[in-house]
């Protein structure tokens, strides 16, 4: 739920009771699409935004912290990247920072919402860069999930770039058991999967205790992490996993190769250093994972509309 107090404010509410508000100097585009209300806005403090059904989504002053968590640690990890997809990523960063890896040779960007990817094109960009145009991109508008299972490709990237499970969103079913069994076979050897996994903070661990346990039923090694992007006002976080491969083995010295290697370029977030730092995560994360054990499943799917009050779509 979010509101825009026109000319100067845009206003989103965690919680029926707690809102944030963000100064703006200029609304580009304001749509209710098919899937989802879409606002491209300018920040008086962020810059541009990107708000999807009233969440802030990303922020042109801190984006590089959401993207380079949600790439690099899975692209380095695995052993040789040339086919990556991602489903979602409207705004083309995800697939710009995927791109900067000079092993990937096609990446599917797998978008439901044509008109966000539309908006973003022509209002952001300093995103996605050109990258909606390079030759090794495949750009499609269809269900990821319904992609995924069609495909007869093999993947060793499989980025997941979508909103959190918000109720009667159009990304909620792409986090259960069913959806990452699927994900599983269609991974190469070595294969990788990314994803944001939601907030971060002590009271709002379901959905991220979910996500992790969720995947820790289908994968045998699985990583969450937090991160703050200070645009989304609240602690975040993200995950990764894979079947063979362990990131935490990485030592700082070996990802700065592979990132020079692959003629990454430089990066404001991400390198070994920070590669190695993912993996101490705070104990009342840790302690989450244990005591919140609810796994995500098609026929009970974790959905909420506001922090704090997720429930199980029915």
């Amino acid at each position: 739920m979010a509101d825009i107090i026109s000319p100067h404010w845009h206003i989103e509410f965690y919680a029926p009771d707690e809102a944030h508000m963000r100064g703006i100097t200029k609304i580009y585009a304001s749509e209710q699409t098919k899937y989802q209300k879409v606002e491209v806005i300018q920040s008086s403090h962020y810059g541009k935004c990107l708000i999807l059904d009233g969440h802030m989504q990303s922020a042109q002053l801190d984006e590089f912290i959401y993207h380079e968590n949600l790439v690099h640690p899975a692209m380095v990890a695995c052993p040789n990247p040339k086919k990556v997809v991602i489903i979602g990523g409207g705004e083309g960063a995800t697939l710009y920072e995927v791109l900067r890896h000079k092993t990937v040779e096609k990446c599917w960007m797998i978008d439901i919402d044509q008109r966000v990817v539309e908006l973003c094109d022509e209002y952001m960009p300093e995103w996605h860069r050109g990258t909606f145009k390079d030759k090794r991109t495949i750009l499609s508008y269809e269900d990821g999930r319904k992609f995924l299972e069609n495909s007869k490709e093999k993947f060793d990237v499989i980025i997941i770039d979508i909103p959190e499970p918000v109720e009667e969103g159009p990304a909620y079913m792409l986090y259960t058991e069913e959806f990452y069994k699927m994900v599983a076979t269609k991974l190469n050897d070595g294969g990788m999967v990314s994803l944001q996994s939601g907030c971060s903070a002590e009271k709002e661990l379901r959905c991220l205790a979910a996500v992790h346990n969720t995947l820790k039923k289908v994968f045998p090694l699985v990583y969450s992490w937090p991160a703050n992007v200070p645009s989304f006002d609240i602690p975040w976080s993200f995950t990764m996993a894979s079947m063979k491969i362990d990131p935490k083995l990485l030592k700082r010295d070996q990802v700065d190769k592979i990132l020079k290697e692959r003629n990454v370029g430089e990066l404001k977030y991400y390198d070994g250093e920070t590669h190695e730092g993912l993996f101490f995560v705070p104990k009342y994360i840790r302690d989450g994972f244990v005591k919140l054990t609810e796994i995500i499943r098609d026929n009970s799917p974790l959905t909420y509309r506001f922090m704090g009050e997720e429930k199980n779509a029915k």
